[in-house]
């Protein structure tokens, strides 16, 4: 568990809910960001349900605290009167290390087969309540993406030994954050950037697929990992579409809320939707690139087998080519082979080399007249 009080250009961070829960403990001007993964989320409830209700006055309702708990639950958005809850799925390990067992008590999930850019298109989901003045977030056991933002947080509001702020004011409010929906956003930017980062290994990996499928001198046998690897690209292709869905519903619902009266309350509100705006776009992006590899695996395993037929029809022609040129020297065998008594060239000395020569010339000129009709040549 990790708490954190936001105040302006200052981040502090405490350790235990219990003082937080007196009226006044955070500041006016100030909010925070506490920061669970399920487990603790589970045995902490009360003491979570108490500082909301303190902070915020009102709690979670059963079935967003059953959602905020569900290891298997899709991206997806849902909204109250005083809070906002979005999930949002991220990426897990790459060894499925730090992957936490399903409630219940059921076996953990077996890691994914295949080379190590496959096993990273597994996700958890994170589960975010968005109040006024608090941010609650739920992660997974390994807490990988809020620990990496949590050191940048501080490190941007953290103050110098002298006790003043880090950066000045205007460049310390640039980086950190202003309100709890802004906190969300930056993680789930964080989020979204680590599918971003997937893409490039995935399209690495699949060209060089794509080269051995498409080289006709290579034996591809490689065709588990290759079906593995689509199957993981419909996989990450629905998991960026209810990313999608899940944003684009949270856009909506920041549209129709009235505009706020205060220049400030206002500047904020438009930093809020530019920054949505600008994860929907990181999402659309990776959407985008998810279909042009889904596309070229497609079309490398379609032009691989046409390779692999042109091939075998080469073969074949090749082989009907050599059978047509023998075609007449089995004749000419064949009718010398007959049990007559009287067969011209039979009895004379010098028939069978006259015969072989007959064959020699019949066969030389097949293969040039085949070959000037291309019949013999190798398709490059």
């Amino acid at each position: 568990m990790r708490i954190f009080e936001i105040n302006r250009s200052q981040v502090s961070e405490h350790s235990a809910l219990t003082p937080l829960t007196v009226p006044g403990a955070c500041g006016a001007g100030g909010y925070l960001w506490i920061s669970l993964t399920r487990e603790e989320f589970r045995t902490s409830l009360a003491e979570v349900q108490q500082i909301l209700q303190t902070l915020c006055l009102t709690q979670l309702v059963d079935l967003h605290v059953a959602d905020l708990l569900n290891d298997q639950l899709p991206s997806h958005y849902d909204y109250t009167s005083q809070y906002d809850v979005l999930v949002f799925r991220r990426l897990a390990n790459g060894n499925g290390q730090g992957q936490e067992a399903p409630a219940g008590g059921a076996a953990p999930r077996l890691p994914r087969s295949g080379p190590p850019v496959l096993r990273r298109v597994d996700t958890r989901p994170v589960g975010f309540a968005a109040f006024d003045r608090v941010l609650l977030s739920v992660h997974p056991e390994d807490g990988a993406v809020r620990d990496a933002f949590a050191a940048r947080l501080l490190a941007a509001g953290s103050p110098d030994d002298r006790g003043a702020p880090a950066l000045d004011v205007r460049a310390t409010s640039a980086r950190v954050p202003a309100s709890p929906s802004d906190l969300m956003l930056r993680v789930i930017n964080q989020i979204v950037d680590g599918y971003l980062d997937l893409r490039r290994e995935l399209t690495k990996q699949l060209d060089h697929w794509q080269t051995e499928l498409i080289d006709p001198r290579s034996r591809f046998t490689n065709w588990g990992a290759l079906m593995e690897a689509r199957q993981s690209l419909h996989h990450l292709d629905e998991i960026c579409e209810d990313q999608r869905a899940a944003m684009q519903d949270w856009i909506d619902s920041l549209e129709t809320l009235p505009v706020p009266k205060g220049e400030t309350e206002r500047r904020e509100r438009e930093l809020i939707m530019i920054r949505s705006r600008d994860v929907l776009e990181h999402i659309e992006r990776v959407v985008h690139h998810v279909h042009r590899l889904e596309q070229n695996a497609e079309t490398a395993v379609q032009m691989h087998f046409s390779v692999q037929g042109h091939r075998a029809n080469d073969i074949m022609r090749v082989l009907t080519v050599l059978t047509a040129v023998f075609l007449p020297l089995n004749l000419i065998a064949g009718i010398f082979g007959m049990n007559f008594e009287f067969i011209p060239l039979v009895h004379k000395a010098d028939g069978f080399w006259i015969a072989m020569t007959s064959m020699l010339v019949i066969a030389v000129l097949l293969v040039l007249i085949f070959w000037r009709k291309r019949y013999l040549a190798r398709t490059r």
